[in-house]
């Protein structure tokens, strides 16, 4: 009897084992996810750099402008320009155009992918409004920046030297301001005031 009590304990012991295994790989599972899509631009996220490419080609690409909102944000969105063409390794400019049209300041973030998906790991932002948090305050319309470029080595790629344009894709949807969140996150409502 003995025994088999230990083979009962056993038991019990690797299948906890198991349990609080799966459970960190779950909770693990997506801040490793996202740290593969942002290094190999896998389902269409871009990457970021400091500066511009090295090297421009002469070869052109049509970088095509998409924008929208989730359900319930109030904002109106969309891109100033809806294509521009630029040598692969040139660094583009493109705008786009936020308005808050009520009468109470209004956070929201961005996010973001290219298509089509097999080419974001060459698609690369040096500057972009969706690194941050942005607040519209009531009525305001703000112009908001995003500096890129196509990585020259998309040429050299089977599945992306035959691309001629990508598109590029922002979703905007509302959040706390972090002030909020922090003072939420502290106790403390006289931190938001």
């Amino acid at each position: 009897m003995f025994s088999r009590l230990d083979g009962k304990s056993k038991t019990l012991a690797q299948t906890l084992g198991l349990v609080l295994f799966m459970g960190a790989m779950g909770f693990a599972s997506v801040p490793l996810y996202d740290w593969f899509c942002r290094v190999t631009g896998y389902g269409g996220t871009t990457l970021e750099a400091d500066a511009g490419s090295d090297v421009i080609l002469d070869q052109t690409i049509k970088v095509r402008f998409d924008g929208s909102l989730t359900a319930g944000m109030p904002w109106e969105f969309k891109p100033a320009q809806r294509e521009m063409e630029i040598r692969i390794g040139e660094t583009g400019l493109a705008f786009y155009e936020a308005h808050n049209p009520t009468d109470k300041p209004i956070a929201g973030s961005a996010s973001y992918n290219v298509f089509p998906f097999t080419v974001g790991g060459y698609f690369t932002k040096i500057d972009c409004f969706c690194f941050e948090e942005q607040i519209l305050q009531p009525g305001e319309t703000v112009m908001m920046p995003v500096t890129f470029f196509v990585d020259p080595d998309i040429v050299d790629d089977p599945e992306g030297k035959h691309v001629e344009a990508i598109t590029l894709s922002y979703t905007f949807y509302e959040i706390e301001p972090e002030e909020v969140q922090a003072a939420l996150a502290t106790g403390s409502e006289t931190d938001i005031n």
